[in-house]
C-alpha cells in the first residue's frame, strides 16, 4: 500500500483525467473507486507517486471503452489520492478526496493516458436568510428520511449538521442519496447553491414520499399476509383436529362441486343457478348454519337427472311376454302399455301417457305399475298419496324453511336418477287437504302433459321437465277425485276378477310365491284345483286376490310344519282337506237362495272394494201416513225411496192394490249395515220391488237381485259399475239379476263366466220387472 506525500497545496493546471462509470465524486467527500485498465491504473500510480492530483469526469456513456474528450461530461471533480491497494487480478483500489468543480479548457496529451489543462469554476451564493430557511428544510426532510429508512443511519443527521457551508451540505446530501448518476451529475453542475439546495430537496421530498407510499403498500400487505397466514394456521389446525377425529376432506369441496355442475349436462338456466349458488358458498363459513343450506341444494342440482334417459325397450313381442308373465288378463290396460311402445317406436318424441288404474283392492293395480316399468326397460318409483294433506309433499318446501326438501316427485326423479322413469302415484282418491294446502290441486300442473315440461318445485325453483316421465295413478274409487284432475288422467277400470281367473292366477302366480316364501319345494307339496276352488268359495269373498293369497299361505304353512316335524312323503292337499285345514267355510254361494221373507229384496251395490250385495227391508204398521227411512242413507238414496213409494201410489191399480192399502199406515224402509254410509240412486229398483212385496204380500223370486235406477214415470235408468255389481252377484250365488235395458251394450265384454252362470233380465219400465221380481200369489201361499 501506498500513501500519498503531503505538499503544500498548488494550483496544478494541467491534470490527468480518470473517467468515471456510473460514480461521481463530490468536492470534500472522500470515495473508494475501483480501476481494472491498465493504463488508468499506472495513471493513478504515478499521480500517487508525484503528489499530483487527478481529474474525474463522468463518461456520459458507460458502454465506451476508451473515452475521448467529447464523451465525458463539461463539469467534473479534482481530487487528491489517499491511498491505494493493488489486488492479485491486476485491479487497483484507492481512495481519492475530491477537491473542488473543474472544467477542462484543453487537451493537453492523449497518451499514454489523457490529460488536459482545467480551471476552477466558481459558484454562486445567493442571499443567506434564504440559504439558512433551504437549510432548515432540507434538515427537516433529512429527519424524516431517516426515520423511513431504518437502513440508514442516524449518524447521516450529525454529519450533515457538521457541515460548514451550504455547498458542502447540498454535495454531501447528493452523494449519500441512492439516485442515478445522472441526476448527481446535473447537481454537480449546478454552480448556483441556492438552485442546487432547490434541486436536493427536490429529490428528497420525493423520495419520501416514495417511502411513504411504499410502507402504506408493505404494511397492506402485511396485514393481508397476516390474515392469510391466521387463516392458513387455523385451517391447519382444523385439518389436524379432523384428522384426529378420523374426519378427513381431501379434496377442495368447491371445485369438486364445479366440476360436478359442469358434468352434469344442465340446461344453461340450471347450470348458472348452481355455479351463482357456488361462488355464495366459497364465500361462506363452512360453520355457518347457511354453508349447510346452501350446500345441500347445490348437491340436489347435481344429483338430478337434468339429461339422464333411460332407452326405452320397443321390442313389443319381449314386453308383452313380460306383462303376460307378471298378470293374468288384463287385455285393456296390457293392449294401451303395447300401443304406447308401437308409437314410440314410430315417434322418439312422444309425451309420457297419465293412466288411472280405478278397481277395487287386491286386482294388481300396484303391482301392474312395476310390470309396465320392466316391460318398457324403466326405471321405477311409488309415491303412496293416500293420507297425504301438505301442498309441499308434492312441490316441496321453499329453502327459507329449516329442513326444506324439494317433493316427493324431484325426490323419485333423484331416486331413479333418469328423467323418464314410470312413477306410480298411489292411491290418489285417498288425498286430503287442510290449512297446509290443497296436494290434489298440486297435481294439476304434475299431470297436466301441455304444463308437466317445465315443472318447478318450490326447493329448486327452476324448471325441471316431467314431459319424459310415465305416470300412473291408481285409486279404489273415482267419485273422490276432482273433476279437473280425473279430466287430465286416462281411466282404465280394473274390475274384480271370476272364480276361474282366480284359480288360474292362484296356480300360476300366489301358490308358487308362497311356496319359495315358505320353502316348500314343488317336489314337497301338490295342491289339486279342488282345494284353490273351495278356498275361493268357502274362505274368500272379494273383488281382488288378497284373501285368497293369505289363506293359500296358511294352507302351506301347515304343509311346513309338517315336513320340518320329519315328514318324508309328499304332501297332497284336495277340496275335502281344506276344511281340516281352515276350519268351517266363512261363506256360502246358497246363503241367497234361503228361505225370502216378504218386503225384503236383494239389491246390488258398487263399492269400493267391488259389488256388494245390498238388502232392502220394508215393513209396515199402523200410523199416520209418514215414512221413515233408516241405514245411514244419504241424500240420494233418501230421495230414491220417496220416489218408489210415489210410484206405487200413482201405479196402485197396475200392481192390483187400492187406496185402502196405504191408509193409516206408517212405512220403515231400512238397509241393513246400519254403520256403513250409502247413497246412490242405483237402488231405485230394488225399493220399488220391496215396497211392491210388502204391499201385496208376495215374496221375491228366489236367488234374484236387481239394481238400476228410477223416475216417477217408471222408466228404468242406466247404473255404473256393472261388471263390479255382477262379480258381486256371482259371489253371493245370484242366478238373475234384473237391469236397465240401456245397460245391455256394457254385457259385450263380461266375462264367459257370468255369462254362463247369471240369467240377465233388461227392463226398461219398473212395472215389468215388478212382476218379473215377485211370485205368484198363489205360489206365495203355499210357502
Amino acid at each position: 500500500m501506498k500513501e500519498k506525500k503531503k505538499i503544500k497545496s498548488s494550483d496544478n493546471k494541467v491534470l490527468p483525467i480518470l473517467p468515471l462509470k456510473g460514480t461521481i465524486v463530490f468536492p470534500f467527500l472522500i470515495v473508494p473507486l475501483m480501476i481494472t485498465d491498465p493504463e488508468q491504473t499506472r495513471m493513478v500510480d504515478d499521480a500517487l507517486m508525484r503528489g499530483s492530483r487527478i481529474a474525474m469526469f463522468l463518461q456520459k456513456d458507460e458502454k465506451v471503452e476508451n473515452p475521448g474528450l467529447d464523451d465525458l461530461h463539461e463539469i467534473g471533480v479534482s481530487g487528491n489520492i489517499l491511498k491505494m491497494l493493488r489486488f492479485p487480478d491486476g485491479s487497483v483500489r484507492f481512495l481519492i478526496q475530491g477537491l473542488s468543480r473543474i472544467k477542462i479548457k484543453r487537451v493537453a496529451a492523449t497518451g499514454p493516458f489523457l490529460s488536459a489543462e482545467v480551471t476552477n469554476v466558481k459558484e454562486t451564493l445567493a442571499d443567506q436568510v434564504k440559504m439558512d430557511a433551504m437549510k432548515h428544510s432540507i434538515m427537516e426532510k433529512l429527519k424524516l428520511f431517516i426515520e423511513l429508512v431504518p437502513s440508514v443511519s442516524e449518524d447521516l443527521h450529525a454529519s450533515a449538521m457538521n457541515q460548514d457551508t451550504p455547498s458542502k451540505l447540498a454535495d454531501y446530501l447528493a452523494s449519500n442519496l441512492q439516485i442515478e448518476a445522472n441526476q448527481k451529475q446535473e447537481i454537480l453542475e449546478e454552480l448556483n447553491v441556492l438552485k442546487r439546495f432547490k434541486k436536493v430537496y427536490t429529490i428528497l421530498n420525493r423520495e419520501i414520499e416514495v417511502l411513504e407510499i411504499s410502507q402504506k403498500i408493505q404494511a397492506k400487505a402485511a396485514s393481508e399476509l397476516g390474515k392469510s397466514q391466521r387463516d392458513y394456521i387455523l385451517r391447519e389446525q382444523m385439518r389436524a383436529i379432523k384428522k384426529e377425529l378420523g374426519d378427513t376432506d381431501d379434496h377442495n369441496e368447491i371445485e369438486e362441486f364445479e366440476e360436478k355442475i359442469l358434468d352434469a349436462n344442465m340446461s344453461e338456466q340450471v347450470e348458472a343457478a348452481a355455479l351463482k349458488e357456488l361462488d355464495r358458498l366459497s364465500h361462506m363459513s363452512p360453520s355457518s348454519a347457511e354453508y349447510t343450506v346452501s350446500r345441500t341444494y347445490i348437491d340436489w342440482l347435481i344429483s338430478m337427472p337434468w339429461s339422464i334417459s333411460t332407452e326405452d325397450k320397443l321390442d313389443l313381442k319381449k314386453a308383452k311376454k313380460v306383462l303376460d308373465e307378471d298378470h293374468y288378463n288384463l287385455v285393456k290396460i296390457k293392449d294401451r302399455i303395447l300401443e304406447h311402445l308401437a308409437v314410440r317406436k314410430l315417434k322418439a318424441d312422444i309425451k309420457g301417457p297419465i293412466l288411472c288404474f280405478v278397481g277395487p283392492p287386491g286386482v294388481g293395480k300396484t303391482s301392474l305399475g312395476k310390470s309396465i316399468a320392466k316391460a318398457m326397460g324403466r326405471e321405477f318409483s311409488r309415491v303412496s298419496l293416500g293420507g297425504m294433506r301438505d301442498e309441499a309433499e308434492i312441490r316441496g318446501h321453499r329453502r327459507t324453511y329449516i329442513g326444506a326438501m324439494p317433493g316427493r316427485i324431484i325426490q323419485s326423479l333423484k331416486k331413479c336418477g333418469s328423467n323418464n322413469p314410470v312413477i306410480m302415484l298411489d292411491e290418489i282418491d285417498k288425498l286430503g287437504s287442510d290449512f297446509r294446502g290443497d296436494p290434489a290441486s298440486a297435481l294439476l300442473e304434475v299431470l297436466d302433459p301441455e304444463q308437466n315440461d317445465t315443472f318447478s318445485d318450490y326447493y329448486l325453483e327452476l324448471p325441471f321437465d316431467l314431459s319424459k316421465v310415465m305416470f300412473v295413478t291408481t285409486a279404489n274409487w273415482l267419485e273422490p277425485i276432482p273433476a279437473v284432475l280425473r279430466d287430465r288422467m286416462e281411466i282404465i277400470n280394473l274390475p274384480g276378477y271370476t272364480d276361474i281367473e282366480k284359480l288360474a292366477i292362484a296356480k300360476e302366480h300366489l301358490i308358487p310365491k308362497q311356496l319359495e316364501n315358505h320353502g316348500v319345494k314343488n317336489s314337497q307339496l301338490k295342491i289339486h284345483d279342488s282345494a284353490v276352488k273351495v278356498v275361493i268359495d268357502g274362505y274368500t269373498r272379494e273383488a281382488g286376490l288378497r284373501n285368497l293369497e293369505r289363506e293359500m299361505a296358511s294352507v302351506i304353512r301347515k304343509a311346513a310344519r309338517k315336513i320340518a316335524s320329519g315328514y318324508k312323503k309328499k304332501i297332497t292337499y284336495t277340496g275335502e282337506d281344506i276344511p281340516k285345514l281352515l276350519g268351517p267355510q266363512k261363506f256360502t254361494r246358497e246363503g241367497l237362495s234361503r228361505e225370502s221373507m216378504i218386503g225384503v229384496v236383494p239389491g246390488r251395490a258398487y263399492t269400493s272394494v267391488g259389488g256388494e250385495i245390498l238388502f232392502i227391508e220394508a215393513t209396515s204398521m199402523a200410523g199416520n201416513n209418514t215414512l221413515t227411512l233408516t241405514g245411514h242413507l244419504g241424500e240420494v238414496m233418501k230421495e230414491s225411496a220417496k220416489a218408489a213409494l210415489s210410484f206405487i201410489r200413482s201405479n196402485a191399480k197396475d200392481l192390483g192394490l187400492t187406496d185402502a192399502t196405504f191408509e193409516k199406515k206408517d212405512i220403515h224402509l231400512h238397509v241393513p249395515s246400519g254403520a256403513t254410509p250409502k247413497d246412490g240412486p242405483s237402488a231405485g229398483i230394488t225399493m220399488i220391488v220391496a215396497l211392491s212385496s210388502l204391499f201385496t204380500g208376495r215374496k221375491v223370486k228366489p236367488a234374484l237381485a236387481m239394481t238400476g235406477e228410477i223416475t216417477l214415470r217408471g222408466q228404468l235408468l242406466p247404473i255404473g259399475g256393472l261388471k263390479e255389481k255382477l262379480l258381486g252377484a256371482y259371489r253371493s250365488g245370484v242366478k238373475t239379476v234384473l237391469l236397465p235395458e240401456e245397460n245391455r251394450k256394457d254385457t259385450l265384454d263380461l266375462p264367459v263366466e257370468i255369462k254362463k252362470n247369471i240369467k240377465l233380465k233388461f227392463f226398461s219400465h219398473v212395472l215389468p220387472a215388478v212382476k218379473f221380481a215377485l211370485e205368484p200369489m198363489s205360489k206365495t201361499k203355499k210357502k
